[in-house]
């Protein structure tokens, strides 16, 4: 039995408050804004590790990459607070919580804005009671406090939360107002929002940010408060980092146009409830598939195997039987002599100096209910160096994790994350440069 299957029924309990909607066609949008390149690609390889190595079975708003401080992850803007206060989350679907850093300074002119939440300087914010049902949806820091005055003293409800790299969070699940962007260009306002309000943070996983927009299928994840208001529905669209000027896209709460989605049902692995886990079923480089056993892709009696789509993992990692196949069809058509001298941590890169258009095979993942993501080139080769292009591709040890499609496969599609359906959706149309 999952571990969250006692807190299913308090799924119901997390009870917002929507203002200002003008009808109920209205979706939120938070804008998501890619910055400058990556300045280096061995050390996105090494955060994606970190984030993957510890992994095992147990409204309108803007999203930035993380190039710009070496994280590869992708940014939302969030209002918190009344007044507002403007915070930059890690957009991350491979986790639950909401949580930003907090701090309880009084006089915090020497603070620079946008740093940390300020709770003493909203008049919305209020900590969860500890015997409130809400704090039984989040990790307690060990040994648990103790939860004590039913009545008028307030005991908060503490909480822990760790990541995969070791990058953890504490402080008190909160609840606050939060404030959106409307497709009708009016302004929403969303009353009791659960959130980690962290006054201790550590970790890599954080950089550039002042906290994680958890977009998991869990209970408190962002995605599931806001989303019953909206259709149990979330999308987004990741714009190429290497771009300049920076394009600009969103992370949409609630359904959009479906023209042209092709879907794929989502696969639960009860070990990893919140993860979005799709079936693959091929694998072709320039048309040809590979022969991979089923099995590859499965997910065995542990909880290990299966396929995750992140936002947060910025490499695509492939089950290591797969992958394999997938690296010897590339070094075969690959007509580009390979790069010498250069330690980069990839297995396959190619000198492309001189070159204007290197030609390099072409790449298709088959999914369930006969839907398939054929992305360009640029998706998967990367310039790791002047003049070097290396396969973004690693491989995944059997018994050690999962396969993951990662946000730089992801660039250039809009993926439709339908939670009341159960399946994911992408296409190439609506996810352009405007």
């Amino acid at each position: 039995m999952s571990p969250h299957a006692s807190l299913l029924p308090l799924f119901f309990i997390l009870t917002l408050t929507f203002a200002h909607f003008t009808t109920s066609a209205d979706y939120l949008k938070l804008p998501l804004l890619p910055r400058n390149t990556l300045s280096s690609p061995s050390h996105l390889l090494a955060a994606d590790l970190r984030r993957l190595s510890r992994r095992r079975p147990s409204p309108q708003s803007p999203l930035s990459s993380g190039a710009a401080t070496g994280s590869g992850q992708y940014f939302a803007d969030l209002r918190l607070g009344s007044p507002p206060q403007r915070l930059l989350l890690v957009a991350d679907t491979g986790s639950d919580l909401v949580w930003v850093k907090c701090s309880a300074c009084r006089n915090c002119s020497a603070r620079p804005p946008g740093s940390a939440f300020l709770p003493r300087h909203s008049a919305t914010f209020s900590s969860h009671h500890c015997y409130d049902p809400l704090c039984q949806l989040v990790p307690h820091p060990h040994p648990t406090p103790r939860c004590t005055n039913r009545t008028r003293f307030h005991t908060p409800c503490r909480y822990q939360y760790s990541y995969a790299d070791g990058s953890a969070t504490s402080g008190f699940f909160s609840r606050e107002t939060a404030t959106f962007n409307t497709t009708s260009r009016r302004q929403a306002t969303v009353k009791n929002l659960a959130f980690g309000c962290g006054f201790k943070a550590s970790g890599a996983s954080f950089n550039g940010a002042q906290g994680v927009m958890g977009l998991g299928r869990g209970p408190i994840s962002f995605a599931s408060q806001l989303g019953r208001k909206f259709g149990n529905t979330f999308s987004y669209c990741l714009l190429d980092y290497t771009l300049s000027p920076p394009p600009k896209s969103y992370l949409t709460i609630g359904a959009v146009s479906r023209k042209l989605f092709s879907f794929t049902p989502l696969v639960t692995n009860p070990f990893s409830p919140s993860f979005y886990y799709v079936s693959v079923e091929s694998v072709s480089v320039d048309g040809v598939t590979l022969p991979i056993s089923p099995s590859v892709w499965g997910i065995d009696a542990d909880g290990n195997g299966g396929t995750v789509v992140d936002s947060g993992t910025t490499l695509t990692f492939l089950a290591q039987p797969a992958y394999r196949l997938v690296l010897a069809a590339f070094r075969r058509r690959v007509r580009l002599p390979p790069a010498e001298g250069i330690a980069l941590g990839f297995d396959l890169c190619v000198n492309v100096s001189g070159v204007a258009r290197p030609r390099l095979p072409r790449l298709r993942l088959g999914f369930a209910g006969k839907s398939a993501l054929s992305p360009p080139v640029g998706n998967y080769f990367i310039e790791a160096a002047e003049g070097v292009k290396c396969l973004a591709v690693q491989p995944v040890r059997p018994g050690s994790g999962f396969s993951v499609i990662g946000n730089l496969m992801q660039q250039g599609y809009l993926f439709e994350f339908d939670l009341d359906r159960s399946r994911i959706g992408f296409s190439r149309h609506g996810c352009a440069v405007r």
